[in-house]
């Protein structure tokens, strides 16, 4: 088995896609020690806290609009228990298993800060959760990220307390047969700690995380299928000349165009000079301009989400240990902001990459559109055969669902607990539109390239065998073939373009195309 050291300092977006997918008992998650003394530090600053007698916000006081009142040390403990169970208000599907891995590794992250106040065998307490695969039940639905996600988290903390309910083994059971089955007892909350655990951007981070780490990938398949359809349509590589790209130099246009130049090199497909077709459509000429503004937009979300993942995002009292005694600090830090902002110019950016990624697929079935470079829809005997002409239906549907979902959730805001928490900011709400959009692209990029290997084919029948795809193409278009056949007559298809999406889901697509260009 492996051992995954977490500190609070150095989680990496890669680091919570290899966590969230690994089955139970493939990867054990430890707590390094010096994280385990900065937790111990913190707790004795909270341990101090109740002990001066001073009145402190989370500590021995109520929540929310709740704040002026004060709690009994007596009842201490019932009111870490109560905010979880009165949070708890979620709806909706479940979060997939791979999502609440993530928010148990990254929600121990930050606690493994030390500025929390909790205990370390809270800590530990939820690595357990990840080391025996028990995955609590969170609705996809009640976070404001606002106050961080405190219904999702506090249907997490529910399971750490017995309650609620979580998936072990395949089986949904209350949490306490969940825990009973896998040797583990139920946690009683001590001060501070109910609160800890149902604030902070954990379930927001951990769908912005899965949806940009699959997003990175999205943006080489597009120019993977981008030069394919380029190479089907018999288009010109002029427009990618590195001197064309130096004059407008934003870094993720010139490598886009770098990389589109390695992918189609040494390809017989496309076209030289042409006085009588010297350029092409904007979705083949301005692949550079547009997919490099895509990949800013990526690249942004991981930068953001790279510091949240390793940030205090509790709400609000911070615990600070200090020569001479310590220091609470009442702040904002769970709020999601830079979560939403980022997640839905990430949605805009991958809402782009399908509309044009649409376009390059409708360019292929319209014989119009092509000039009689491929037959109608990509089909022989057309009217008996309708070929790809539902393929670019559905594609068409999943672009126009985009432009519905990729209305910023930013923008919106709902004041909470009686005006106390006056500004939202929606961050799980863009997190998950994120991921749906993303899901939907990945589609259309499938379709894409099953119809650019179709039409591929058909440009060999009038290129000749000897014809030459590029060097990232070549092998990609082989990979397709390897599990989707060409369609000579009508056929069922959805199973062909599920077969596509998955080789893009695990990595296959670009991983071949890297491959070639070595």
């Amino acid at each position: 088995m492996n051992t995954f050291y977490l500190d609070g300092e150095n989680l990496t977006i890669d680091d919570v896609v290899k966590v969230a997918g690994a089955p139970p008992g493939e990867l054990q998650v430890v707590l390094a020690g010096l994280a385990r003394e900065k937790i111990a530090r913190g707790r004795r600053c909270v341990e101090d806290a109740i002990a001066s007698g001073r009145v402190h916000y989370g500590i021995n006081t109520g929540f929310g609009a709740f704040k002026d009142k004060l709690i009994s040390p007596a009842q201490l403990k019932d009111l870490q228990r109560n905010i979880v169970v009165s949070h708890s208000v979620g709806v909706g599907p479940a979060l997939s298993e791979e999502v609440t891995r993530a928010a148990i590794l990254i929600r121990a992250n930050t606690l493994s800060k030390g500025h929390s106040g909790v205990r370390p065998e809270l800590v530990e307490a939820l690595l357990a959760l990840l080391n025996r695969g028990i995955y609590p039940v969170l609705p996809s639905q009640g976070s404001l990220g606002a106050s961080g996600d405190l219904a999702p988290l506090a249907h997490l903390a529910l399971v750490l307390i017995g309650e609620g309910e979580a998936v072990y083994q395949g089986e949904r059971l209350s949490g306490g047969d969940a825990l009973r089955r896998a040797g583990l007892a139920p946690v009683t909350l001590e001060a501070k700690e109910g609160l800890a655990l149902t604030n902070g951007t954990a379930v927001s981070c951990a769908i912005g995380c899965l949806t940009t780490w699959q997003s990175e990938n999205l943006s080489h398949v597009a120019d993977i299928a981008g030069c394919l359809s380029l190479e089907a349509l018999h288009g010109t590589p002029d427009a990618f000349d590195a001197a064309l790209h130096a004059l407008r130099p934003h870094p993720r246009q010139i490598e886009c165009a770098a990389y589109l130049r390695q992918l189609i090199g040494d390809s017989t497909f496309l076209r030289g000079h042409d006085p009588h077709n010297v350029q092409d459509a904007y979705t083949l000429r301005c692949m550079p301009q547009v997919h490099g503004a895509i990949r800013d937009a990526i690249l942004y979300a991981h930068w953001m989400l790279e510091i949240e993942l390793n940030s205090v995002t509790d709400n609000p009292v911070l615990v600070f240990d200090e020569s001479g005694g310590y220091r609470l600090l009442s702040g904002g830090n769970f709020h999601g902001e830079p979560i939403a902002i980022a997640m839905d110019y990430l949605k805009l950016a991958l809402t782009e990459l399908g509309n044009i990624a649409e376009r390059r697929l409708t360019r292929l079935t319209d014989e119009a559109s092509n000039q009689g470079t491929l037959p109608a829809f990509l089909t022989e005997e057309g009217g008996l055969n309708s070929g790809f002409m539902l393929v670019q239906y559905t594609a068409a549907c999943l672009a126009s669902e985009n432009k519905v979902l990729v209305h910023p959730a930013s923008a919106d805001t709902i004041p909470t607990s009686a005006n106390t928490e006056d500004h939202v900011s929606n961050s799980c709400t863009a997190a998950r539109q994120a991921w749906q959009i993303m899901e939907n692209v990945e589609n259309i990029l499938a379709m894409e390239l099953f119809a650019a290997a179709q039409a591929i084919d058909y440009r060999r029948k009038v290129l000749g065998p000897e014809a030459r795809l590029g060097k990232g193409t070549a092998p990609v278009y082989a990979l397709i073939r390897a599990r989707v056949p060409f369609l000579d007559r009508d056929a069922v298809m959805y199973g062909h373009i599920e077969s596509v999406r998955r080789l893009i889901r695990e990595r296959e697509v670009t991983r071949c195309a890297e491959e070639g260009l070595r």
